[in-house]
């Protein structure tokens, strides 16, 4: 009951990284850049903050595996904030691990590995449900900027999972990324201006900083050592599937057909992967 309350708790966290960013771009008109700038320094210093609490070495910080993992870092974090202008909380979730999911095959694919039939079966059903979400209609269509944005997104997280996949320390290693992530979108917001900071959307990214990111991770990592890898990457669907609830519930988010439809055809698919892995 423990263990499934912490995965449970992680969840809702990283969920609410969306509905947050949503509302402090959206609705509290806080510029993009400044937001993901505040997010990415509250999560460094949070996440710092646990690393220098526990026991054990200190992560290195400097090497070029760091530098790669922070350029990625940075991407994502532009791209995740970008798309939330115009993107809604749950919309964006469910573009962000259908694109994690197809890149992360298509590198599986490029490096020649050998891959599970279920797998096969299970990547293009969530490339078809990614189509049928942003495929252009006159209903509703998904807005072509935000997409984009958070497909890049997407595809940055995806290289920042694959380059993590050799860290002994895994939260001394994203501690690390935060703090080398920092100055990079810092420089971007220096570069395209910064705009105004109302103060309850600095709130807003400093909780999606220090406390859904942040100490989302640290609870992440916590429980991964007690969970079979299918258990783990299964519990990741749930977080979609909360992001719009939630975006519904809270943010007065519409709940569309065209939404059911590609989300169960992209968590479908995901889920069809996961069941080969062991």
């Amino acid at each position: 009951m423990r263990l499934f309350a912490l995965v449970a708790l992680t969840m809702f966290a990283f969920a609410a990284n969306s509905l947050l960013n949503r509302i402090g771009v959206a609705s509290q008109d806080m510029d993009p850049m400044d937001f993901a700038t505040v997010r990415t320094g509250a999560g460094a210093a949070m996440l710092w903050l646990l690393v220098m609490m526990r026991r054990g070495p200190r992560p290195a910080v400097l090497s070029i595996g760091r530098f790669a993992g922070a350029a990625a870092l940075a991407v994502y974090m532009i791209g995740f904030s970008w798309a939330y202008i115009t993107l809604n909380a749950g919309l964006g979730a469910l573009i962000l691990f259908g694109v994690l999911q197809i890149v992360i095959f298509s590198w599986a694919v490029i490096e020649g590995r050998k891959i599970p039939l279920l797998q096969w079966i299970g990547a293009p059903i969530a490339l078809l449900g990614l189509c049928v979400l942003l495929w252009p209609t006159g209903d509703q269509p998904v807005p072509l900027g935000g997409a984009i944005s958070m497909t890049i997104a997407g595809a940055a997280w995806a290289a920042y999972t694959l380059l993590g996949r050799t860290e002994n320390d895994p939260l001394g290693a994203t501690a690390s990324n935060f703090l080398l992530c920092l100055p990079l979108v810092a420089a971007a917001m220096i570069w395209t201006g910064i705009g105004d900071m109302p103060f309850f959307g600095v709130i807003t990214a400093i909780i999606a900083g220090a406390i859904t990111s942040g100490l989302g991770y640290a609870l992440w990592y916590l429980a991964l050592p007690s969970l079979p890898t299918t258990v783990a990457g299964i519990a990741q669907l749930s977080v979609p599937v909360i992001a719009v609830a939630a975006s519904v519930v809270l943010l007065d988010e519409p709940l569309t057909l065209r939404l059911i439809l590609a989300g169960c055809l992209v968590l479908g698919g995901i889920g069809v992967s996961l069941s080969t892995r062991r």
